[in-house]
């Protein structure tokens, strides 16, 4: 029994300490995850399932315009992303991080005070798609940056978890602000006259919350700092290998360089097949808040059950499973998460009344009258969807992180940034495709008014998303590449 009791108190010891390899990293790498949940706030204020009711509501646009408008805003961001990779690369991290800031600050204040649909649209959405879009390589190059082999998996884990405290935090503000304003609301600021709509009300609290990322990057964010295996290192001046190039110059020069890569290329054909597990994480910005406004209610508190609950499940989930997973190899965690993601989607395929036995009894009590506070007979889709995002969660916190960190194991020395901008490729094309299609689907399957057969779409976008698991399984062989520290 001792013995016993002895093995169990060391495994604990063991699983904890895994939790400490962290504790040598540089205050950069805290810096960033900070300024990242700030401005992950500020982007679920902004864009995700603001930006629908944004472009209906204040922008006066119908279901297939707006779904276009989506589209080619989020397939914008996306190709943004991966061009601004080799910029990353060329200017360094902090001054990526405080133009990136900037730009989506200036933008959020064009959106909450254009009175016109095309000065919102030109002078804010569009030149949020840059701000936005030099982000996400800048965070994932600085993973790297500020992290060892051995810290990495976990590094990535957080700043994959964090990402999702952000958004969690900004979806039940969503929602705290349609219910206390209503849909159609609006809202006098103090001391002026006029009067703003709610969402206009959500992307005030955007700019509120990208400030202060911005002033930690600018105040504590130092240049020159790298974590090797040796400790933390510090140039004073970054070196240059451009030969006296601008900035720009040598971005385009290393973006030209990449596909002269052969291991690149794998590496795209890779990217590519993420494409389908991608698409769902759109839809769920993209389609289930008309989708639920027009099956359950138009008040139905959908954000919280959606994008609130999948982001504290990552939050929660992405470090454990960074930690127990540390040995796995990112491709094989890829291929079984995007399954699981997958087969998620068919709980919103099957008739709802095959959960009304479930609405019926103590989880619809809990989901839908002492968690959404919602009164009267639990709807069987409250349900549906909690399983649908807890599913796709646990899915998701293997493959999603990992994509990133399989990135970062395989980039050269110097190519980080323009490697993780790639990641972003399967977002071009599911942002794309998500956000076109969202509004042909809900027109033909689920209407505002007219018949409706939602499950046929959800059947639909399930079927699509199959291709990641199905690919990465036939063309592993061709496409898996050894991963640096494994």
């Amino acid at each position: 029994m001792l013995s016993a009791t002895a093995t169990t108190d060391s495994k604990l010891k063991n699983f904890l300490r895994k939790f400490t390899v962290m504790r040598h990293a540089p205050r950069e790498l805290w810096i960033v995850l900070a300024a990242y949940v700030l401005e992950n706030v500020a982007y679920r204020l902004s864009a995700g399932q603001v930006l629908p009711g944004w472009l209906k509501l204040e922008m006066g646009l119908g279901d297939e315009t707006k779904g276009v408008v989506i589209g080619v805003w989020s397939a914008l961001v996306t190709l943004f992303t991966v061009l601004v990779g080799s910029f990353t690369d060329a200017v360094g991290i902090r001054r990526t991080f405080l133009i990136g800031f900037t730009i989506c600050a200036g933008a959020r204040l064009v959106m909450l005070t254009a009175g016109v649909p095309w000065l919102a649209l030109a002078g804010g959405l569009l030149p949020l798609a840059v701000g936005i879009a030099l982000m996400t390589p800048v965070m994932a190059a600085a993973m790297r940056r500020y992290s060892t082999a051995a810290q990495r998996s976990v590094a990535f884990s957080l700043y994959y978890a964090l990402m999702n405290l952000g958004f969690a935090i900004g979806a039940r503000i969503f929602d705290y602000l349609r219910q206390t304003l209503g849909e159609n609301g609006s809202w006098t600021a103090p001391g002026l006259p006029a009067e703003i709509g709610t969402y206009r009300v959500m992307i005030l609290w955007s700019v509120a919350f990208t400030l202060p990322g911005m002033a930690l990057i600018w105040c504590f964010l130092r240049d020159g700092v790298e974590m090797t295996e040796a400790g933390v290192r510090v140039q004073t001046a970054r070196t240059k290998k451009s030969g006296g190039e601008t900035p720009l110059a040598a971005a385009a020069r290393l973006f030209g360089e990449l596909w002269r890569q052969p291991l690149f290329l794998r590496f795209l054909l890779f990217m590519m097949l993420a494409v389908g597990v991608k698409m769902i994480y759109f839809y769920v910005d993209y389609v289930v808040p008309d989708f639920a406004k027009r099956e359950i209610s138009r008040d139905a508190p959908f954000a919280q059950v959606t994008a609130m609950l999948n982001s504290v499940l990552v939050l929660v989930l992405a470090p454990l499973c960074g930690v127990l997973l540390q040995k796995v190899s990112a491709y094989r965690a890829i291929t079984i998460g995007s399954t699981i993601s997958v087969a998620s989607v068919f709980f919103l395929a099957v008739p709802p009344a095959l959960f009304q036995p479930l609405a019926a009894g103590w989880l619809g009590d809990l989901i839908v009258h002492r968690w959404l506070n919602v009164t009267g007979p639990a709807n069987p889709l409250y349900v549906a969807i909690f399983c649908f995002i807890v599913l796709y969660s646990f899915g998701e916190v293997l493959w999603s992180p990992r994509i990133y960190e399989y990135a970062a194991a395989i980039a050269p020395a110097g190519r980080e940034a323009s490697y993780m901008a790639m990641t972003s490729l399967p977002y071009f094309f599911a942002k794309c495709g998500a956000g076109f299609l969202s509004g042909w689907l809900l027109a033909n399957y689920c209407p505002e008014t007219g018949a409706r057969h939602p499950q046929t779409m959800w059947l639909i976008i399930g079927a699509m998303a199959l291709v990641t698991p199905l690919g990465m399984f036939v063309f592993r062989k061709s496409i898996q590449v050894p991963e640096a520290g494994r």
